[in-house]
Order: structure tokens, then C-alpha cells, then sequence
């Protein structure tokens, strides 16, 4: 089952709770507006490439649309079609005054230098810059893009609409950006990890955690619940995975990757086997990566406590006994959504 289709069909069990009527379920359904563009760009070695970008505006019913802009290889239409959706529903959720959008281009950015990176965001701006804007749709940062994705964005808008700082959130501070914003997603999820610990008479001191992702994400909550006291005794993304019984650096890791290093010849750790990482014993799992890496049958091996989702699709799963013991699942995108 595909992002989009696991997420309409969520959708659909909410509609049908909540008693919604079925004309407006199908035209929640819908979106608003799909944008798919190729974007060209020449090579530093001189040669072609093409990518294909996407753009998707779910609704604006509460107000501007608002969503991420992602570079990843795995990008495609029916996956930013599904985050858009769910964005819609994360706004409104919290009650603030935007809309769901969501967009993002084919490519892996590890493969391309920072001058194709730039000369490839430019170009996507180019071909969406009259359907974004301050009061139309906000982009954002998202895996792969960060604030100075933002920066490029906002120079290339400017060209055609004047300065217009406030069309990208995320952007460097000295172009508006806001403080904090780098950090408030992996520090949310030490908010939410602290808060349901609490309804467990718990806290984050003296547990054991094991993270999958060490992006913008997965990096802050690692310093962050580092710092509170917890000990994180996994971690791994896509250069590699390693542990520590007795539990990692964060302090040394994250400097280690500041100075161009990766994850697996970090000496402050053992190095293992990336699919044990998320069925590694530990007291809370926090998957910070793609959506969709955990599946039903994997759940039947965890050895866990807690498991702390931060993806933006929702784990959505039946009430399952365990010879043993119990798993707490709370599933989060971005805000707690639901405890199962």
C-alpha cells in the first residue's frame, strides 16, 4: 500500500467517525491543485541532467497553504500528494490559519555539488514562482533542503515578485528566519517523548534510546534527549549505523559529522548491521527517516517500551498483545496524533 492510499483510507475512517458528510469527504479527498515540472539544469562536468519536481496544493480553505519541499530519489507524485493531505490536517489540528502543500524533487543531493544544488532550486522556483507566494503557498524546509534551499528560493521568487521574504519559512536568520526553527522539530520530539514518559511516571533521564535517522531531525532529538539524561545507545542513517551499550557521544558524534564525517567510522561506537537498528533492545525507538520502515511483522520483533514515530505518514495499527509485554505506540508528524 502506497503513501497516498494508506492515507485516504485514513482519512476515510476518520470521515466516517466524525460523521462527515460524503460530498465534503470527497472533495477533501481531491486536491486543490498538482504541479509536476521538469527541471534541466547543466552539470559542473558540463553535462544535461533533468529531475522532475512536484508542487501540490491540497486545500486553502483556512488559509494559505503551507508544506515542505523535499529532495529525495524516492519522491513521486502519489508520496507528495499524501504529505500535502496530511499537512491540511496537521494545521488544522492545531488551529492555526493555513493549508496543506507539500512538494519535491527527484534527486539525491548527496550526488550533486552545492553550485548543481542551487542551479536546481532555482530553476524548480522558476517554474512554480506564480503559483506560490506569501498569501497562496509557503514553502518550507524538508528532508534533503534546508535553510539555505530556503535562501535560494527566496532570491529566485524575489526576482520576479520583489523582496518577499516571508514566501519560505526556514530561511537563515539574517533573512528573517526564525530563531529555533533548525532545532524545534527534534526538540518537539523531546517535548512528546517527555510528556508521555510523565503518564508512565517516567522521564527521560536513565532510559535507553535507540534513533533511526541522524538528519536535522533525528541529529537535535539525539543532542537534545543526550542532554537531558537519556542514553542513546543506537543511531543510523544512510552512511551507516553504529552502537554503544554504555551509550554514544552525541556531543563527539555530532562534531565528528560537523568535520565531514560519517556515522560509521565514528570510533566512539561499534558498527552493526543497519536492519537491527530498529529492532535493537532499547526502552524507546525513535524512527526520524522515511516514512513506512516499520512494518506489522517487524513490530512482532521489537524490544521496546515506547516507540516514538516521527514520520510524516501514521502508523496506523490494530491492537496486538505480545507474549510478554505490551508495546506503547504513540505515533506523532510533527505534534502527538494518536496513542494506540
Amino acid at each position: 500500500m502506497n503513501s497516498l492510499v494508506a492515507t485516504s483510507r485514513n482519512f476515510r475512517q476518520a470521515a466516517r467517525i466524525l460523521g462527515l458528510d460524503s460530498k465534503l469527504e470527497k472533495s477533501l479527498l481531491i486536491p486543490f491543485r498538482e504541479i509536476k515540472v521538469e527541471c534541466s539544469i547543466p552539470r559542473d562536468d558540463g553535462s544535461l541532467a533533468s529531475f522532475v519536481g512536484f508542487r501540490v496544493q491540497h486545500d486553502n480553505a483556512r488559509g494559505p497553504m503551507k508544506g515542505g519541499i523535499r529532495y529525495h530519489p524516492e519522491v513521486d507524485l502519489d508520496e507528495v500528494n499524501a504529505l500535502a493531505q496530511l499537512m491540511t490536517w496537521k494545521t488544522a489540528v492545531v488551529d492555526i490559519p493555513y493549508g496543506g502543500a507539500k512538494g519535491g524533487i527527484g534527486c539525491s543531493p548527496r550526488d550533486l555539488t552545492k553550485s548543481e544544488l542551487e542551479r536546481l532550486t532555482r530553476v524548480f522556483t522558476q517554474k512554480i514562482h506564480d503559483l506560490i507566494g506569501t498569501h497562496t503557498d509557503v514553502p518550507a524546509p524538508d528532508m534533503g533542503t534546508n535553510a539555505q534551499t530556503m535562501a535560494w528560493i527566496l532570491d529566485e521568487y524575489s526576482k520576479f515578485h520583489g523582496h518577499s521574504p516571508a514566501v519560505v519559512t526556514g530561511k537563515p536568520i539574517d533573512l528573517g528566519g526564525s530563531l529555533g526553527r533548525e532545532a524545534a522539530t527534534g526538540r518537539g520530539v523531546v517535548f512528546a517523548t517527555d510528556a508521555l514518559l510523565g503518564d508512565y511516571g517516567k522521564s527521560i533521564q536513565g532510559l535507553t534510546f535507540a534513533i533511526q535517522g541522524f538528519g536535522n531531525v533525528g541529529s537535535w532529538a539525539a543532542k537534545l534527549i543526550h542532554e537531558s539524561g537519556g542514553k542513546i545507545v543506537a543511531i543510523g542513517d544512510v552512511s551507516g549505523t553504529i552502537r554503544n551499550p554504555n551509550g554514544l557521544d552525541i556531543h563527539q558524534l555530532l562534531k565528528h559529522k560537523a568535520e565531514g564525517g560519517v556515522l560509521k567510522d565514528f570510533t566512539g561506537g561499534d558498527a552493526m548491521d543497519p536492519d537491527e537498528l530498529l529492532v535493537h533492545e532499547c526502552d524507546v525507538l525513535i524512527p526520524c527517516a522515511l516514512g513506512e520502515s516499520l512494518t506489522e511483522k517487524m513490530l512482532l520483533l521489537l524490544r521496546l517500551n515506547i516507540l516514538l514515530k516521527l514520520q510524516i505518514t501514521l502508523l496506523i495499527l490494530r491492537q496486538m498483545r505480545f507474549s510478554q509485554k505490551r508495546v506503547s505506540l504513540y505515533c506523532l508528524t510533527y505534534m502527538p496524533m494518536l496513542v494506540v
